[in-house]
């Protein structure tokens, strides 16, 4: 799936180096289309909830999905180790 820039996406997996974890939101900020038989990359950012970008990450079309209107979005303490 092509994701336009500025698309509100949640990740499929955590990223521990960053401590995200799954389901935790992002905006889509560069799309990297891949070379043939490659499947497409991402550059996403991902927010504190005063809208302050904590980390920027680029994962493959596989590794995020978009946000679903029967999703609620959550907050957590920053610094709590991936799972």
């Amino acid at each position: 799936m092509k994701y336009e820039l500025f698309t509100r996406v949640s990740l499929r997996t955590a990223i521990a180096k960053h401590k995200l974890k799954a389901g935790e939101a992002a905006t889509v900020v560069e799309h990297y289309p891949g070379r043939p038989g490659q499947e497409p990359s991402y550059t996403l950012d991902v927010f504190n909830a005063d809208g302050e970008a904590i980390a920027v990450v680029t994962l493959r079309d596989s590794e995020i999905e978009p946000l679903a209107v029967n999703e609620a979005l959550h907050v957590r303490r920053l610094g709590e180790v991936a799972a």
